[in-house]
């Protein structure tokens, strides 16, 4: 089972990441990053949530937002690497396409969670329809 706050706060973490980077002056993983199914998530939503809750808008929603995160992290992460540190950096801040990215992803994480059926619910009480 997936742990969708857990995957929030490792996508919220990814600012963390990118600011120590540009304060070391570190190469990123580019092609890792760019793409959206080598984290956790990922895996996941390609894999056991697309099988299980694939017909849910609320899936679509979340794999799309996903992918778009992960595209623009993987900008920043071209920047950092090319030590453009200054350019890199105003890429985190708020009102930038990465912000967007990553505010609409965790929503879309916290829909597809809302969808999930609750451990130890009755059929009824779940609240995928």
């Amino acid at each position: 089972m997936m742990d969708l706050d857990q995957a929030v706060t490792k996508h919220a973490e990814w600012k963390m990441k990118f600011r120590a980077a540009i304060t070391k002056q570190e190469t990123m993983d580019v092609a890792t990053i760019s793409k959206d199914n080598c984290c956790e998530l990922g895996k996941w939503l390609h894999g056991e949530a697309k099988a299980k809750y694939g017909k849910l808008g609320s899936h679509s929603e979340c794999v799309g937002k996903h992918a778009t995160f992960h595209v623009e992290a993987g900008k920043v992460a071209i920047a950092i690497n090319l030590k453009k540190y200054k350019e890199a950096s105003a890429m985190l801040d708020v009102g930038t396409p990465y912000a967007a990215a990553s505010s609409a992803v965790a929503v879309a994480i916290m829909h597809l969670k809302k969808k999930q059926p609750c451990k130890g619910a009755s059929i009824r009480d779940r609240t995928i329809a």
